[in-house]
């Protein structure tokens, strides 16, 4: 093929280190996000295209298809990157309805109504957003639910405020979300118990805190009362001896963060966060994001401060790594339980 030798010159918001960073990796996250255009062959790619990436010097990158093809390059019949954009605004479609629907959409609906087969769709949307359309939908409302409670007025009146259809529905779904009843989560945690100890580690003292469904709190340099704060009824107790063996394992995470522990969970957050946080646990030990990545991966791109301010609500510490995440600009940002602590953690991971 005859080499390009007079495009036209794409945007300069692009950040092209960037974009050839995540075009060398074949990130898969970024595509949709930019295209590269080879000046050799004359055609544009998606970031994750598996073909022979062409030298730095051959690459132009564009913020969609449509520019590319304004400058004279023509789609890649490989990775075929007009598909991957419009993936996405199926996607958006898709969340704008379910956002929108006053009951839960069928699978099959919510396909048709973005030109999709189910089967494929529900692939992609929980590519795109890390959790199938169904579960997403349980999160909006739960979420919806959550503020609804917190706003005062009636358990009834917030379980049919948030889209449930029957009251059963919403006390399931919080039973598995929050831990707890409508009733006791408006209540402060009345009705609930937590056992808690505050171990020593090798990063200082820990706090461990757990209902019977599960860890509801993991963090450094706290004791009861910080439960006490956030569960004001609730019943907590010092740990037992049936706590002893999960204390263990989550002490053990100090010195070993890398480790893949499934431990029983039970905490509390929007369905934003519980995204945010879902993201967290998928990036593989020894490595690090941005929080514009990881915003980029729960398909919310202009929420960069709304991930990092999900990140430092995070209550599992090093169980929910928010140590694996960074600014934009590389440097390490913030922790909560201070950046020596999140140094540590990091070395500790690149070691294993």
């Amino acid at each position: 093929m005859n080499q390009m030798t007079h495009p036209k010159a794409p945007p300069a918001a692009i950040d092209a280190d960037a974009a050839w960073a995540a075009f060398s990796s074949r990130d898969r996250d970024q595509d949709g996000r930019f295209v590269g255009a080879v000046l050799t062959t004359g055609i544009y790619c998606k970031p994750s295209c598996p073909a022979r990436h062409p030298k730095r010097e051959n690459v132009l990158f564009f913020p969609d298809a449509a520019a590319a093809r304004h400058a004279g390059f023509r789609a890649c019949l490989r990775c075929r990157p007009d598909e991957v954009g419009r993936d996405r605004l199926a996607v958006e479609k898709a969340l704008a309805l379910i956002a929108a629907a006053e009951e839960p959409l069928p699978l099959e609906a919510l396909a048709e109504a973005v030109g999709y087969a189910p089967h494929h769709f529900h692939r992609l949307f929980k590519r795109d957003t890390g959790v199938t359309p169904a579960a997403y939908a349980r999160k909006l409302r739960a979420d919806r639910l959550e503020t609804a409670l917190s706003e005062g007025g009636s358990v009834t009146e917030a379980i049919y405020d948030a889209g449930y259809n029957a009251p059963s529905r919403a006390y399931a779904d919080a039973g598995r979300r929050l831990g707890m009843t409508p009733s006791a989560w408006k209540n402060g945690g009345q009705g609930v118990t937590i056992r808690y100890t505050v171990a020593d580690s090798s990063l200082g003292p820990m706090l461990i805190a757990a209902t019977d469904r599960g860890l509801c709190r993991i963090s450094f340099d706290e004791d009861e009362t910080e439960l006490e704060r956030r569960f004001p009824n609730a019943d907590i107790l010092p740990a037992d001896k049936n706590f002893a063996d999960l204390a263990e394992e989550v002490v053990a995470l100090a010195d070993h963060p890398a480790r893949r522990m499934n431990l029983p969970v039970d905490v509390q957050g929007t369905a934003f966060q519980q995204a945010v946080w879902d993201a967290l646990r998928a990036i593989p030990p020894g490595q690090t994001r941005t929080y514009k990545q990881v915003a980029e991966s729960i398909g919310k791109p202009g929420a960069v401060r709304a991930t990092g301010t999900a990140c430092g609500d995070n209550v599992l510490a090093v169980l929910v790594p928010c140590h694996r995440v960074l600014r934009s600009d590389g440097g390490i940002g913030g922790y909560a339980y201070g950046l020596e602590r999140k140094e540590k953690l990091l070395e500790r991971e690149r070691s294993a």
